[in-house]
């Protein structure tokens, strides 16, 4: 019987010991926590290194609110720089490796939004850490060029890209290195500052060349001055490089749509015939492939004015791909697609068969080269085109054909061939590449 006694006082200790861990397990991670502390400290005061760790800068923000006044843009565009500026000091004072998370602007990175029918950027990004010989330099610019950005704003001024690469040149102190070799570098930078704050440009007061006329039934108001664009001479209104809202706002149009034409030489042709006046109509050119002015104004033409946008582009690789551009956005721009791409945009011409359709001669062909037809094979294999009956067809038509042509080639019909008969016939037929 004491036997059993003994037992059983032993099973009551063991169950009670069993019935408290959660007691024991806060104890136990008390002291662990203390002394992990006393441990750092000693550590510390002995002068070993700290254990670096590695810190994100730039967490993924969301896209800039839209319909907030200048005021309000400016001081969401602060925040955002702020935030970049805090991250770095908080990382540093952490004893962490601060690194950007910088989203990758290139075609691996790229899809075709097809129910959008616009190219969108997709989620790769590429580090840039500050203790890499590699990156160090970029980090460095990248935080230069956002000092700029911020002081701009904050004392409501714009810089050009230019004005922007000598604002930040610089020998570095105690180095015979300067923080920019050339613009080109400081111009990239600045399109992974833009993409990696998820604002935009314009935001940020920096501004391109004006590149750009536009001419036809409509009046805007260019910050706060009239621009009648029915009484603009034979120079036209040169489009700004900003067309956000808080710049340029439309006033009266009577335009039935917008017609995009790639030079000025055939732009002039198309206003000193007042083919705007005409047919009612904006008439519009991007100097070659359209600046970020021009797409974002063709843009809000669409959206906000109902316009159609047609285009009169060249019959080669490049007009093909300019159209492209207008229409489903451009790879280096693919974040900025849903404020510049116009998916409806249609392409008007010139086409391959209009050298026998029009009776041209031969002294309008210009023989394709081996870039040209590389270009033209690239081009028909973009998801936005591959799947398009009537671009394959277009395509395959100049390959066969051998040679390529200008819209100026319509000249030698007559000298306003283009803007009398081609142009309208194209419009009355609705004959047009989508």
């Amino acid at each position: 019987m004491a036997k059993k006694k003994t037992a059983s006082k032993k099973t009551t200790k063991t169950s009670a010991r069993a019935s408290a861990p959660s007691r024991k397990k806060k104890t136990s991670r008390k002291t662990a926590t203390k002394k992990a502390a006393t441990k750092k400290k000693v550590s510390r005061s002995k002068g070993s290194p700290p254990v670096r760790k590695e810190g994100k800068i730039l967490k993924k923000r969301a896209k800039s609110p839209t319909g907030l006044s200048t005021k309000d843009r400016n001081k969401f565009t602060i925040s955002r720089i702020n935030e970049l500026a805090t991250e770095v000091v908080d990382s540093s004072l952490a004893e962490q490796d601060p690194f950007m998370e910088v989203p990758t602007r290139a075609v691996s990175n790229m899809r075709f939004n097809r129910a959008k029918r616009i190219l969108e950027m997709g989620s790769n990004t590429q580090r840039r850490e500050l203790f890499n010989l590699n990156q160090a330099r970029k980090f460095m610019q990248t935080l230069l060029l956002a000092k700029g950005c911020k002081d701009l704003v904050e004392v409501g001024k714009t810089l050009s890209l230019r004005g922007m690469y000598y604002k930040s040149l610089h020998t570095i102190q105690g180095t015979k290195e300067k923080t920019f070799d050339e613009q080109s570098e400081s111009d990239t930078i600045l399109e992974d500052i833009e993409v990696t704050l998820a604002t935009l440009r314009e935001d940020l007061h920096v501004f391109a060349k004006k590149r750009g006329t536009m001419v036809g039934n409509i009046t805007v108001f260019d910050k706060g001055d009239e621009i009648n664009c029915r009484r603009m001479g034979s120079g036209g209104y040169a489009i700004p490089s900003i067309c956000e809202p808080n710049v340029i706002k439309f006033g009266k149009s009577e335009a039935k749509f917008v017609l995009h034409v790639e030079k000025d030489t055939v732009w002039s042709r198309f206003n000193e015939d007042r083919f705007w006046e005409t047919h009612n109509c904006i008439l519009t050119e991007g100097s070659g492939q359209p600046p970020r002015g021009v797409r974002r104004l063709l843009h809000r033409l669409h959206n906000e004015l109902g316009l159609p946008i047609y285009c009169l582009l060249d019959c080669d690789p490049w007009g093909h791909y300019i159209y492209s551009v207008i229409k489903q956005g451009s790879i280096n721009l693919a974040y900025e697609s849903e404020r510049m791409a116009v998916p409806e945009a249609k392409y008007l011409g010139i086409r391959a068969v209009d050298y026998e359709r029009c009776g041209l001669s031969d002294d309008v062909k210009i023989a394709l080269s081996d870039r040209d037809r590389t270009r033209a094979k690239q081009i028909a294999e973009y998801p936005w085109f591959k799947d398009r009956r009537h671009w394959q067809t277009e395509i395959k038509k100049m390959l066969g054909n051998g040679f390529k042509m200008e819209v100026e080639s319509l000249i030698t019909k007559d000298i306003s061939y283009v803007t009398e008969e081609y142009v309208p016939e194209r419009l009355r037929q609705m004959d047009f590449l989508d």
